[in-house]
């Protein structure tokens, strides 16, 4: 009897989720509903899927609105229906257009006009599938309306929004924070009747007694609709179907490229290859999966003609095929990787391929993707209302304070000294708190299908230009739809500007090498005495300090064991306290004998017996515990957050514990195992995965090795990595480069290299405008370097304010003249005449001034580096009040093993964790004086005494100690060294430290400046 129910996808509006609507449904005896949230489908799909649990026949509609006036509802027949109101609903939302007054000739879309738009409009011819609704409050107006005498055409449309009044209020609140208003100042016109609930069936017919033909209308009009997706287990996948128009076709396609692949992947082609390869494409086949893979290899393959670099990875890195076929670069014959993992019998969907593109790279992938094929979509993801931004939003809807809302955020709050309206705040908090706020895009998922994205959502259009799918992942892959992963990833972003600069700069290089040739660099000493070092700044997955600790403590020197590293850093094993464990059998002989499983080893001899990767979960499940490989596989999902069927899994896991029992396992090694694999949770990767990352480290440390500038300069000029531009600056110097400030004649936007001098961008330049910064690039590019600030001044429409900038960084050093002079030029040159923006036809006279003798002092130049670079290029241990008191540092570490150590360091990261008790405790790590990296660890009895506070130099005093052979030092007590005065605002006369002044002449950095001196 309902045509109308909103979910609270109809968004900043609705109350509640389609699971609660059809339980609200069952609890008042209403067999059939409608669903149709406003301008939006997201959920539709599940409100199908799950309305047979609840009895109820499912219908989809859409309630068309502009704002909050209401248009139309439409109700679809049937597929061909709903695909209509989706195509209708996107053409408006896509090129931003009103929604009419009146719709359109539907074919198989039933049309309802909301009682008070037909009087409003006075229609009063109505097509056969257009309807007059009318809902309980309005039966009143109707008996004295002519609209009467349209028996036919009235249906009931009451509408379904809320369950209470607490649901009414939550209402309210959504609109005031979607109007960006005070609740008090809530107009009336922007929110719903508070009588919009669900009757039970009886009350409904009693209200409509005397009209019961609108009842028997709207039953016919429901019953005249059926809408039907497949969500069983054995459904049809609803992806693109063929890649070349025919099964036939595409598996005679298959087969060539893997043909075709083999010779150029293995220099000797054995059986085993050929079994795996035949053994794989039977199952490719079985699963019809050949046109995804196919599909990825289009993909890959284009990518590989425009020259992009790409990383293929997940669990399809397990393929044979999608190695042949360059998807992937790993081989799984080298790594022994499990193609269980990626396809069996029991997997009903399809493998997964994850491709990361340079960030540079991939919306141009995702373009040709669009062009490419027919039925494309972004997959949509929800962004929903966390605590502490649903506490700001009503804390502003109540009118509180910004103070009293940040004390609210802060979660540090005495129940009773709240006030009511801090208690409102807070209970409404629990109530909007999961809610979808908006829709946004996936990180990288991609639908390709075989209908058209319409059959199943609306699509909405985003700044990024794509049309983007109204549901998630969870519900596409629930109706047989599934992904493509095309990511972005700034990590091949360096290796593809590394090359760029040595093609460049230095051409015969560039010829020496194939960054593809991953089999030389695994087996290149240098490489893998920088993986042994952990010497890996800047290079992906293996920079970071907990990385970098691992490397050491195992002893990494090989690409295995590096792959290895890759996922025993993740969670899932360090969690489980499995991490320490396999260190220690890596590094003792015959302990992994000694204390593992005899099973466990045979099954991951590799790993000593300790599961690392998400294919070991399947392993274990199927060969320790019996459960066929279908079993394992849910196993293994089980342990993600994609995964639904809480029943199912618990199932699962009943059979392993009682497999386990029967096969005579002790209790203790059964519990160990399991909490083994529950802790893996969803965060290990597969071992393809991991090997993917590896080959992908691998190339980033050859780059290293070999052009460690060059690479340092593509990691600055992609956004850094794990730390702040201001140590891959560092890194570079202690690599041999000099680093020059921004030069309006030597530096790009970016960073650029010389030989070894190394000019930062004038991108680094906080204040600096974008247009500024082109048009100096443009003009210089056009006409040469500049030869003086007034040459530069004459070619350039700039600001003073702009030009100051440049001035106060040293931009102008060429013309070797103090900059505080440059200022006063630049100020007398600007007057405040308007400057005319055409080329001059004779060059302007200037006129000479005599300016006062200026000097300029080191401490000056740094603390102005710090505020328009964000940080200095001095050592910042010269910004001291008082030096430090010794030089030890991470050279002395060895030295004073077990000892206490006094040292100083700058403060490049911390970490905060807590113990298993909850405790907090801290990692740092820090740079020395020699600017060597070290790291101390801060238990929870010293976290509670000393804090870091913000960036700095910081004196420690602790006790050196050795874990795996890896120094830190557990700090006993801390504190934090003051910086000097800025000089620019600080009295110079009352500071006690002398600061050195760049003299005339004087070579400061390794070139000339003409500064006056000051006596």
């Amino acid at each position: 009897m309902y045509l109308n129910c909103h979910t609270y996808y109809s968004l900043r509006y609705g109350t509640f989720s389609e699971l609660e609507l059809l339980q609200l449904a069952k609890d008042h005896g209403v067999t059939q509903l409608v669903l149709t949230d406003i301008n939006n489908t997201s959920a539709c799909l599940n409100f199908v899927r799950k309305a047979h649990e609840y009895d109820v026949r499912p219908i989809l509609g859409i309630d068309f609105r502009n704002g909050m006036e209401p248009c139309f509802v439409g109700v679809a027949k049937n597929n061909e229906g709903f695909l209509e109101l989706n195509d209708f609903l996107s053409h408006h939302i896509h090129h931003g257009k009103k929604i009419p007054d009146t719709a359109p000739q539907f074919k198989d879309v039933f049309v309802i006009y909301p009682f008070e738009k037909v009087l409003e409009s006075e229609k009063k011819v109505f097509a056969p599938h257009e309807f007059i609704g009318v809902s309980v409050n309005e039966l009143k107006r109707l008996r004295f309306s002519r609209l009467l005498e349209q028996r036919d055409k009235i249906v009931l449309l009451q509408p379904v929004t809320f369950r209470n009044k607490r649901d009414f209020n939550a209402h309210r609140l959504l609109r005031a924070i979607a109007n960006n208003t005070l609740l008090s100042m809530l107009s009336v016109t922007e929110q719903a009747r508070d009588d919009e609930h669900m009757y039970a069936i009886p009350n409904l017919a009693a209200h409509f007694s005397e009209h019961s033909f609108i009842l028997e209308n709207t039953q016919q009009l429901m019953d005249a609709c059926t809408i039907d997706f497949d969500f069983t287990e054995g459904r049809e996948t609803q992806n693109l179907s063929t890649y070349l128009g025919s099964k036939a076709e595409d598996e005679v396609f298959l087969e060539q490229l893997c043909q075709e692949g083999l010779p150029k992947r293995y220099s000797e082609i054995d059986q085993a290859v050929l079994d795996r390869l035949a053994k794989e494409l039977y199952l490719i086949k079985k699963m019809n999966f050949v046109s995804y893979f196919l599909i990825n290899w289009d993909i890959v393959t284009h990518a590989r003609k425009q020259n992009f670099f790409y990383v293929g990875r997940g669990s399809g890195a397990n393929s044979i095929v999608a190695y042949l076929l360059f998807i992937t670069d790993v081989d799984p014959m080298e790594l022994d990787l499990y193609f269980e993992r990626f396809i069996n019998l029991y997997r009903v969907n399809p493998p997964d391929f994850d491709i990361d593109f340079s960030h540079r790279d991939r919306p141009i992938m995702t373009e040709y993707i669009f062009n490419r094929f027919k039925n494309v979509a972004l997959l949509g993801t929800y962004v929903t209302f966390q605590s502490r931004g649903v506490i700001r939003e009503l804390g502003k809807v109540f009118g509180l304070p910004k103070d009293e809302i940040d004390v609210l955020c802060n979660g540090n709050i005495q129940a009773s000294r709240l006030d009511n309206i801090s208690v409102l705040v807070l209970k409404y908090t629990q109530l909007l708190h999961g809610m979808p706020n908006y829709l946004s895009i996936h990180a990288g998922g991609i639908l390709i299908t075989e209908k058209p994205i319409h059959w199943f959502s609306a699509t909405n259009m985003p700044p990024k230009g794509f049309p983007t799918t109204q549901f998630d992942m969870v519900i596409a892959e629930d109706v047989g739809i599934f992904k493509f992963d095309i990511l972005a990833q700034r990590g091949l972003s360096k290796i593809k500007e590394t090359l760029d600069i040595l093609e460049r700069d230095r051409p015969e290089e560039f010829a020496k090498f194939d960054i593809h040739d991953i089999k030389a660099f695994k087996k290149d000493p240098k490489v893998n005495t920088l993986v042994k070092t952990a010497q890996c700044m800047g290079c992906f997955y293996v920079e970071s300090p907990a990385m970098r600790m691992l490397l050491k403590k195992l002893e990494v020197d090989t690409y295995l064991g590096l792959v290895a590293a890759s996922s025993i850093i993740r969670p899932g094993v360090s969690k489980s306290g499995m991490m320490r464990e396999y260190i220690l059998r890596h590094r003792n002989k015959g302990r992994a004998e000694e204390l593992a499983h005899p099973v466990m080893l045979e099954i991951m001899p590799e790993t000593y017996g300790v599961m690392v990767y998400q294919e070991d979960v399947i392993k274990v499940a199927h060969h320790f515990a019996d459960l066929d490989l279908g079993e394992a596989d849910v196993l293994r999902r089980g342990m993600s957050g994609k995964f639904r069927s809480r029943e199912e899994f618990q199932k699962v896991q009943d059979k392993f514990m009682d497999n386990c029992r029967k096969k005579g396992y002790a209790e203790k090694l059964i519990q160990d195992i399991w909490n083994q694999v529950a802790s893996f949770a969803g965060y290990a990767f597969a071992k393809g995965h991991s090997a993917s990352y590896a080959v992908e480290s691998y190339q980033s440390l050859f780059l290293r090795a070999y052009y460690p500038l060059e690479y340092m300069v593509a990691v600055l000029n992609n956004g850094g990595g794990f730390y702040k531009p201001e140590f891959y600056v560092h890194e570079a110097r202690m690599l041999g480069a000099t680093i020059h400030p921004p030069c309006v004649n030597r530096s790009n936007s970016g960073n650029r290299i010389y030989g070894k001098e190394l000019y930062l961008g004038l991108g680094y330049l906080r204040e600096l405008e974008q247009r500024v910064m082109e048009r100096i690039l443009k003009e210089r590019f056009v006409k040469g370097d500049f030869i003086s600030l007034e040459d530069f001044l004459d070619r350039l429409i700039i600001s003073i304010e702009q030009v100051s900038i440049l001035i106060r960084i040293d931009a102008f050093r060429f013309t070797e003249t103090n900059k505080h002079e440059l200022l006063w030029k630049a100020h007398l040159c600007l007057n405040k005449t308007k400057k005319i923006d055409h080329p001059k036809l004779f060059a302007p006279r200037h006129q000479h001034f005599e300016i006062p003798s200026l000097y300029t002092t080191n401490l000056e130049v740094a603390f102005t580096q710090l505020e328009l670079l964000g940080f200095s290029l001095c050592s910042p241990f010269e910004l001291l009040v008082e030096a430090p008191l010794n030089s030890s540092g991470s050279k002395d570490l060895e030295r004073y093993l077990n000892r206490n150590i006094d040292v100083y360091g700058y403060l490049i990261t911390v970490k905060r964790t807590r113990t298993h008790k909850g405790k907090a405790m801290y990692f740092a790590t820090l740079l020395d004086q020699q600017g060597q990296v070290f790291d101390t660890v801060l238990f929870p009895p010293v976290a509670e005494k000393y804090m870091f506070r913000g960036r700095g130099i910081y004196r420690f005093y602790g006790k050196v100690v050795s874990e795996f052979g890896f120094l830190s030092i557990e700090v006993i007590k801390l504190q934090k060294q003051d910086f000097i005065q800025d000089p620019r605002y600080a009295d110079m006369k009352t500071s006690a430290k002398v600061f050195g002044q760049k003299r005339t002449g004087e070579k400061v950095g390794g070139r000339e400046e003409k500064i006056e001196v000051r006596e």
